[in-house]
């Protein structure tokens, strides 16, 4: 018998609490997390709403496998209509929100309406209430920290700083201090219903599990399967900074708005060996035990003492290569970004877009009542500031490139797809599995829903046709890879050393949209060893049911199309999924991408997918094979 399942159901508008069981049969189809996030956004929110409006629905999903110590099980899943995209908006977060969450009895939490005021919402142990929040409205997320902290000490808190507030459109949806749901404006969605946080408190309870002794052993084998890759130990030391001087030597920086593909000073200020000089210590999510994660302190200068959460790719890369600033103010602004609650890819490129403007003469100081440059922070900060604020210029940046692109008379300066920015790495410099998913991601240009399981950044391989990247592991570790043996060899041949990007694609999207739904870390050690064997098994044992892993991916597929179908109802055009001009026009370190190859590769990708491959929207047939009738958004 499965274990029972359950989400609050809150209705802001008439401050209602009811709660929804979740049947068995939803797990077969969905998995949990962002796969009844996709199925019930589809149902619930009618077409064409107002994203920041009381129609919109945001739903938050623990991952079915979180509260059973499976490694990397922390993950929880935010989603709603994009208010930067107006598609589908969804991001992930881990740290211990999900955990605390499932061990007070809930899986999820819908939320529904607008408040009629300021409010929060508590979930402490079997007692959900409503609470007034005029006294934390205005407040930044570092403040509104401290006060729920001291009221409700231990607590996890999912809460929006003052840019969610006035409904930036890139507002993100804080994790505590430290993590973030940021992409795709959830925290402006938050704002929008009057909601400023959602403080969940438990003590002395776990979430239950079906077979506790089974999950354990499982557990235990996917830890030691996991501690084998050879991602492991570099990932451990340094994280995600280990791409750092690869993007570097590639010239696949994002730098300076994507003109440049690499900065004079990036080998030396930015080397990820700068982690040993200003860790305090590493930071782990719940159930991880590589903990990639790392707490710094800058020592000295202009910033002395400042103590965050920081040295990670995505940032680093967004406010140091493409705003140009140096190694100290790129965390700094890291931590304004976390105050004000507004994700950094957005802001750092709604930033770097100004910034060319200006330099460009395209716009002034009339314009922006300041002067801005490459590197120089403190307009850099005025900046972030007046975007939270909805101030001045900032009022147009806060929404979005593509939008104040438009506005401003000069769209060609976004470096957005599907209306989401795009991050840190260029692919004209490096072109993959990674880069081409920025394409192909339904909730826009962004990197983290398609990564290959085997990415080798020892290599930058130039295929002119771009179908191809190096593989370079060997035998043995190909004959690791958890992955249907016909499949694997359709995908990576050994002979030539190289891996199919079209079908790499499609698995690791499919891979992660299951990780994603259990609530699985996305980290290089993880998906290198994790595959449907071990999930199907965590998950069965977890609750009580029976699919098979081809059922498991199966059902990764159907809610990947469903988001891909949600879309295509809001209005999703073929062209939409195409890179900035620039890319195509401009030579950036010798290299610039043909557009005819790039629509080749999407092609075959869509191909694969069993989708049409002119228009790039699942067929008919795709449809009725994963059960989804919802055709008449195909016309």
């Amino acid at each position: 018998m499965m274990v029972q399942s359950r989400y609050l159901d809150i209705n802001l508008n008439d401050l209602l609490i009811t709660t929804r069981t979740v049947q068995e049969e939803m797990y077969n189809q969905y998995l949990g997390g962002i796969g009844f996030n996709a199925r019930w956004l589809f149902d619930l929110i009618p077409p064409g709403i107002d994203a920041l409006g009381p129609e919109n629905v945001l739903i938050i999903s623990a991952g079915s496998l979180v509260g059973s110590n499976f490694p990397t099980a922390s993950r929880t899943e935010a989603s709603a209509k994009s208010p930067l995209s107006g598609r589908l908006g969804t991001s992930n977060s881990g740290m211990f929100f999900g955990y605390r969450l499932k061990a007070s009895g809930y899986d999820g939490i819908i939320l529904r309406g607008k408040a009629p005021h300021p409010v929060y919402i508590l979930v402490e142990n079997d007692r959900v209430e409503i609470k007034e929040a005029s006294h934390l409205w205005g407040l930044d997320t570092f403040q509104v920290m401290d006060q729920i902290e001291e009221e409700y000490p231990g607590a996890q808190v999912a809460l929006i700083g003052t840019a969610g507030e006035n409904q930036v459109r890139y507002a993100s949806l804080q994790n505590g201090r430290s993590d973030a749901w940021g992409r795709t404006g959830m925290g402006a969605v938050m704002g929008s219903k009057l909601l400023k946080a959602i403080v969940v408190k438990t003590t002395g309870r776990r979430a239950v599990i079906h077979d506790g002794a089974t999950i354990k052993a499982i557990n235990r084998e996917a830890s030691g399967a996991i501690k084998s890759s050879p991602f492991y130990g570099p990932f451990k030391k340094y994280g995600t900074m280990n791409a750092s001087p690869v993007y570097s030597r590639f010239s696949a920086l994002a730098a300076h708005n994507f003109t440049r593909g690499n900065l004079p000073e990036w080998k030396t200020e930015f080397d990820k060996k700068k982690v040993d000089e200003l860790l305090v210590k590493h930071m782990a999510c719940q159930a991880c035990f590589i903990a990639c994660g790392h707490l710094v302190e800058i020592k000295d200068g202009k910033y002395q003492g400042l103590k965050v959460k920081d040295m990670e790719i995505t940032p680093i890369v967004t406010f140091g290569a493409q705003c140009g600033l140096n190694l100290e103010a790129s965390i700094k602004a890291s931590e304004i970004c976390q105050r004000l609650g507004m994700d950094m890819v957005s802001t750092g490129s709604s930033v770097a877009m100004a910034i060319e403007l200006y330099t460009e003469g395209l716009i002034s100081v009339n314009d922006v009542g300041y002067q801005l440059s490459w590197g120089d922070e403190d307009a850099v900060f005025n900046l972030m500031e007046d975007i939270a604020q909805q101030k001045g210029f900032g009022k147009v940046l806060a929404l979005g490139t593509r939008e104040a692109g438009r506005i401003i008379g000069h769209p060609s300066y976004a470096m957005q797809v599907k209306g989401v920015e795009i991050p840190m790495i260029d692919p004209r410099g490096r072109w993959s599995t990674w880069s081409m998913g920025m394409l192909t991601n339904p909730r826009g240009g962004d990197h983290l829903r398609c990564r290959s399981i085997v990415e080798n950044l020892r290599y930058n391989h130039h295929d002119a046709a771009l179908m191809w990247e190096k593989f370079g592991m060997g035998e043995e570790e190909f004959s690791r890879l958890d992955m249907p043996d016909k499949l694997k060899q359709q995908t990576i041949d050994l002979t030539s050393d190289l891996v199919n990007i079209p079908l790499m694609s499609i698995w690791a999207e499919d891979l992660i949209q299951a990780y994603n739904s259990l609530g699985i870390c996305i980290r290089p050690p993880v998906m290198n060893r994790v595959g449907p064997n071990l999930l199907t098994r965590a998950f069965n044992a977890m609750w009580g049911l029976e699919i098979n892993e081809s059922e498991l991916m199966e059902a990764a597929e159907r809610s990947f199309t469903l988001m891909k179908l949600f879309n295509i109802r809001e209005g999703e055009k073929e062209e939409e999924s195409r890179f900035p001009e620039r890319f195509y026009q401009q030579v950036v370190s010798g290299q610039v991408l043909d557009p005819k190859q790039v629509e080749r590769v999407l092609q075959a990708y869509y191909h694969g997918r069993g989708w049409d491959m002119q228009t790039g929207r699942p067929s008919r047939e795709k449809l009725q094979q994963l059960g989804l009738e919802c055709g008449e958004y195909l016309v």
